[in-house]
C-alpha cells in the first residue's frame, strides 16, 4: 500500500480573492509552491494513519468525513513518515505553521484558488460536466480521483467530488476558528463548483463530501 503522494509545482503569481458576503476582494502574492494533482485517497489517509473513516469506500476514492484537524495531522504524520519537517506545531486546539518547515501542509485558500484557475479567469476552467463530479451527474456519491478532465495546470477534481479543507481562518471577528473550504463537492449545485466559492465550518466539522488535498513550499 503506497502513501506516494503526486505534487503538481505550481510558478509564482498573483490571485485576486473575493468574497460575496463581505462584497470584499483582495489581491494575494505568491511564491512557487506545489500542491496535490488530486485530493488525499482513503489508500494514502490508511496507509499514513491507519484509518478509514470515509462514508463509502474504495482506496482511490477522495478521504472524506475528515475535519481540518485530521488534516493538519495527517499532514504533520506524512512528513515525519517522509522524513520531513512538520509544518504544524500543535498544542491542544492550538495550531501554528512554520512557514520555515519543507513537510507537507494544507494550502492557504489563495495558493488553492490560483492553483484551481490554471491561469484562467472565468468561473471554472472547463465545461463543468467535463471537469467535475457534482449533484446532476454524480449519481449521489463521491468517484474514483482523477476521472474528470483536469485543468492546464494538471490538477483533478479542484471543482466537485468533494470540498478542499484550506489553512485560513475565513472571517476571526464573526465566525471565530472557522476554517475555509473550497471547490464544491458531489452533492452540491453548480453554482457551489466555482473557483471563486468560499465556504466555511468549524475545524472539528466532519461531512461525507469534505476532504483535503496537500501541499508543499517551494
Amino acid at each position: 500500500m503506497s502513501a506516494e503522494i503526486e505534487l503538481v509545482g505550481i510558478p509564482a503569481g498573483r490571485v485576486t480573492l473575493s468574497d460575496r458576503r463581505t462584497e470584499r476582494s483582495w489581491a494575494v502574492d505568491l511564491a512557487p509552491y506545489r500542491i496535490g494533482e488530486v485530493g488525499v485517497t482513503q489508500e494514502q489517509y490508511l496507509s499514513v494513519t491507519g484509518l478509514r473513516p470515509s462514508s463509502a469506500e474504495g482506496d482511490r476514492l477522495p478521504v472524506e468525513s475528515v475535519s481540518w484537524f485530521d488534516a493538519i495531522g495527517f499532514c504533520n504524520a506524512l512528513s515525519e513518515r517522509s522524513g520531513l519537517a512538520p509544518a504544524y506545531r500543535v498544542d491542544g486546539t492550538a495550531v501554528e505553521w512554520d512557514v520555515t518547515a519543507d513537510g507537507y501542509r494544507l494550502p492557504t485558500e489563495a495558493e488553492w484558488e490560483y492553483a484551481c484557475r490554471a491561469g484562467t479567469s472565468g468561473p471554472r476552467y472547463g465545461e463543468l460536466d467535463e471537469i467535475a463530479w457534482y449533484r446532476e451527474n454524480s449519481g449521489g456519491r463521491a468517484h474514483e480521483v482523477g476521472g474528470k478532465a483536469p485543468n492546464a495546470w494538471g490538477l483533478y477534481d479542484t471543482l466537485g467530488n468533494t470540498w478542499d479543507w484550506c489553512w485560513d481562518v475565513y472571517d476571526a471577528e464573526v465566525y471565530g476558528e472557522y476554517r475555509v473550504l473550497r471547490g464544491g463537492g458531489w452533492s452540491d449545485q453548480h453554482w457551489s463548483c466555482r473557483a471563486s466559492v468560499r465556504r466555511r465550518s468549524y475545524p472539528t466539522f466532519r461531512i461525507d463530501d469534505v476532504g483535503f488535498r496537500v501541499a508543499r513550499s517551494g
